[in-house]
């Protein structure tokens, strides 16, 4: 552990002291959590997917029962260049889409088309091309580093990270993906994930107002600073690469907001904050502003948040639910940056029910691994098991994760 560590760990205990309250950060920074790792039957997992390398984020196209991430594959990448961690010395390669198919629970990697260039990868979406339906569009974080400074002589007042949004185009069951084009805002400074609504109309969450220095840092562990926001992007047109782009805030005066997802209604919108612990559901509203309606705590860092509509609901038995996975010993992540001495990260995917006979949200932890499974969860979602006549209502749960070295597929019971 270097000055540098030692320094940071000693600003942010300073800073949670005196912001309070202690027991909070003390919680989702699991200081002095011990973890544990749930425990599988023969038949249950985990099964490791091969070539998913650092996949941020992963989610389940139903229509075609197919599931998207988008990976670093290089596992050096992460621990050189990757803003959102604060980690700015510019190592990057070019990233890439994955499909998984969960039947086979093999990944395919597939082939850029008018594509070069860094692609640093973080949040995705997917959405079903509205003309096309055998295509999707997938709009996917990008976190360059910016020439403006690093071949320029890093000169003041630039930023190093020239972070954007990247559209592609693919077609179901190809091997290559087309990029249509990239997004770039001055509203969009520190982008971490995104809800899609075409394929020419988006939201995308800064999780922080600050880029990098103390004031970042701060922004972690200080329940007050909330600077984050939602942006809605507008663009003019898919016709060519330099068609107008709209943007304004949707949404404000949340900490560290961090993930999106698709809610239970085509206007319900899933935010989660990561140092928060929370997850918030919301509404999207006709002039593109977002209105917060419930949120409900969880007991660990909240990232990427999916909503699960059971398809084998019953009156008795409805399993529809939201699951949310984290990081459940925070502290870790200001270990080593070297990814041959890495320490593992542990995790936590949480699955929440609302009962609406008493109104009250039931909460359990689905899964949970002290970090030799899987290190780092940051986003999981839920694959329907047909169940058997009177047997239990099972479901293949993907977790992955920023620094994981693979996707995990573990069997759960719902």
């Amino acid at each position: 552990m270097g000055f540098g560590t030692v320094f940071s760990l000693g600003l942010v205990a300073l800073v949670a002291f005196l912001a309070g309250p202690i027991s909070h950060f003390v919680q989702i920074t699991g200081v002095f959590f011990t973890p544990n790792s749930t425990v599988l039957g023969e038949s249950q997992g985990p099964i490791y997917i091969e070539d998913t390398i650092h996949c941020e984020d992963v989610h389940h196209y139903r229509p075609a029962n197919l599931l998207f991430t988008a990976c670093e594959d290089n596992k050096n990448i992460r621990f050189s260049w990757f803003p959102p961690l604060g980690h700015l010395l510019p190592l990057t390669a070019q990233g890439s889409i994955h499909v998984v198919d969960p039947k086979t629970m093999k990944s395919t990697r597939l082939a850029f088309e008018n594509f070069q260039g860094p692609f640093v990868t973080h949040g995705i979406d997917v959405i079903e091309d509205p003309e096309q339906s055998n295509a999707v569009y997938i709009y996917a974080v990008n976190h360059m580093p910016n020439p403006a400074y690093f071949e320029a002589g890093e000169p003041k007042g630039v930023h190093k990270s020239q972070s954007q949004i990247e559209l592609f185009h693919h077609i179901l069951n190809s091997d290559s993906i087309r990029h249509v084009r990239s997004i770039n805002h001055p509203l969009i400074k520190t982008p971490n994930d995104i809800y899609a609504i075409s394929p020419i109309s988006f939201y995308v969450t800064n999780d922080h107002s600050n880029r990098e220095g103390p004031m970042r840092l701060i922004e972690a562990v200080w329940r007050s600073a909330k600077w984050s926001d939602i942006i809605h992007v507008q663009i003019a047109g898919l016709t060519s690469k330099d068609a107008p782009i709209e943007a304004s805030v949707a949404l404000t005066g949340l900490w560290n907001n961090n993930g999106l997802g698709h809610g239970r209604s085509e206007n319900e919108v899933i935010i989660s904050s990561a140092m928060g612990g929370e997850v918030f559901l919301a509404t999207r509203q006709s002039n593109h502003t977002i209105s917060i309606n419930t949120s409900v705590s969880v007991g660990a860092l909240a990232d990427n948040p999916s909503y699960y509509d059971d398809p084998y609901s019953t009156d008795s038995h409805d399993a529809s639910g939201y699951l949310v996975a984290g990081v459940s010993q925070a502290i870790r992540l200001l270990g080593s940056q070297d990814p041959n001495a890495a320490v593992p990260i542990p995790v936590q995917v949480w699955y929440m029910t609302h009962n609406s006979r008493t109104g009250v949200w039931e909460k359990k932890v689905l899964f949970e691994d002290d970090g030799s499974r899987i290190s780092t969860a940051s986003a999981a979602v839920l694959v329907p098991i047909e169940p058997k006549v009177g047997g239990k209502k099972l479901a293949w749960l993907f977790v992955t994760g920023f620094m994981s070295n693979s996707m995990v597929a573990v069997q759960v019971e719902l």
